[in-house]
């Protein structure tokens, strides 16, 4: 394969991939994807990539800058693949947003939603509560690198802060990098995964979950909980898989978060799903329950119900509200939340929503009314065929992937027949290209 010409070239930018990168347009009619680059510019880039429809690029100088162009927050922005749009004003990045989702809408589901609700939004900075960090000693550096990968994932990069994790975590990666380097097992660490509660100030609310790939020794052990108790970290280790995960200090952990409108306490595990912004995931379930119109005498189901995020807020507003999720684990500790917070009007179930359901219990019992769902990226197409769509009278589907949901909004409307009645963007993940989004379907 010929070698990629790097020389500078010159580019006007006429819109925005999902992904983030500038779009533009070379001399013979082929597309460039530019990182950096914001619509309205004009730039100098740098080709990195080459593909038969497209070639890839990144911006080198900024002949003429868009009047939303902001100067970056943190100083790893660019090299660090965690951020993609910090370059872009906050009140445009969310725009932008809406835009592919309803590009998504036109193009894949070739649908239109009858009213676009405003979108939902919260605090921009320092609200990611989940995450994972890569691990990767550097010989040639003489040091150990944490952080998010960078823009070419082969890498890791090596961050000093973060300003999208919550404080006392994106705050502490410098000395978190010191303290893998301190340790013998400092090559045998490939990541590190970090959680946090709402009680963040008696090493109980945040956890660093440690994958090794040896035993630990006693020292680097001790060394560990050192810093678990300087810092104020639950301290877990993960030797295999997802069940081998215990805790190292203190003895038994309190994870927990509570959505105070709903007088709900939800305790989870460190590596459990839970929603990455604290702030957004309690104007998000209001939002969903709003339009989903929850009445005291109805019957809901909740796929892919997790730990009851949806589900339990909605018992306290129904009859009788039925949660499915496809992750044994989560089910058990949906249901130990819902006896936790008193509630005996949620009943949940695990399924493989992937798979053929016409033998599980829940599809074949008394009709629902309404149904909430909030898949993973690949969506909800398989379970929508399948289930009896003519009992709801409503459908909410909260939506990680829009071109997922535009699919699964295609099939609803275009074959069988709902409406889409409105949808909007959330901004879950504020500076980066990730779409959180919502619909509601009337029949």
């Amino acid at each position: 394969m010929a070698r990629i010409d790097q020389t500078p070239f010159e580019v006007e930018i006429t819109d925005l991939t999902h992904d983030g990168r500038g779009v533009a347009r070379r001399p013979d009619g082929k597309a460039v994807f530019v990182a950096g680059a914001l619509p309205g510019e004009r730039v100098m880039a740098s080709q990195t990539g080459r593909h038969r429809s497209f070639d890839e690029a990144k911006t080198v100088e900024v002949l003429l800058a868009a009047p939303e162009r902001v100067t970056p927050r943190c100083p790893h922005f660019g090299t660090c693949s965690g951020c993609a749009l910090q370059h872009y004003a906050e009140d445009k990045q969310i725009l932008a947003k809406q835009r592919v989702l309803m590009e998504n809408f036109e193009r894949i589901g070739h649908v239109t939603p009858e009213r676009i609700l405003a979108p939902l939004t919260d605090a921009s900075w320092g609200y990611r509560r989940k995450g994972r960090f890569s691990v990767r000693r550097v010989e040639k550096k003489d040091k150990t690198l944490v952080g998010f990968r960078e823009t070419d994932p082969r890498f890791v990069a090596e961050l000093g802060e973060c300003h999208t994790v919550i404080p006392q975590i994106g705050e502490k990666i410098a000395a978190l990098a010191t303290l893998v380097d301190s340790l013998q097992a400092r090559r045998e660490i490939p990541q590190i995964e970090f959680i946090a509660g709402d009680a963040q100030q008696d090493y109980s609310g945040i956890a660093l979950t440690f994958r090794h790939l040896v035993p630990l020794t006693d020292a680097d052990k001790d060394a560990i909980v050192a810093f678990g108790k300087q810092h104020g970290f639950a301290i877990f280790l993960q030797p295999g898989g997802v069940d081998s995960v215990h805790a190292l200090w203190p003895e038994d952990p309190k994870l927990a978060f509570t959505l105070p409108q709903w007088n709900l306490e939800f305790l989870f595990r460190p590596l459990d799903f839970i929603q990455v912004n604290a702030g957004l995931n309690g104007k998000m379930i209001e939002h969903a329950l709003t339009l989903l119109d929850p009445q005291p005498e109805e019957r809901v189901l909740d796929l892919f119900a997790g730990l009851g995020n949806f589900t339990l807020p909605l018992a306290r507003r129904v009859r009788e509200v039925v949660g499915v999720e496809g992750e044994a684990g989560l089910v058990r500790r949906a249901r130990d939340n819902a006896a936790h917070n008193g509630i005996a009007n949620a009943d949940f179930h695990a399924a493989d929503l992937a798979k053929d359901l016409s033998g599980e219990y829940w599809m074949k019992g008394h009709p629902f009314d309404k149904l909430l769902l909030d898949p993973p990226r690949s969506g909800a197409d398989v379970v929508l065929a399948q289930l009896p769509l003519k009992q709801f009278k409503r459908i909410v589907y909260v939506s990680c992937h829009p071109a997922s949901l535009a699919r699964d909004a295609g099939f609803l409307v275009n074959e069988r027949g709902w409406k889409l009645r409105a949808a909007g963007v959330m901004d879950m993940f504020p500076h980066t290209a990730h779409v959180e989004s919502i619909a509601m379907f009337e029949q």
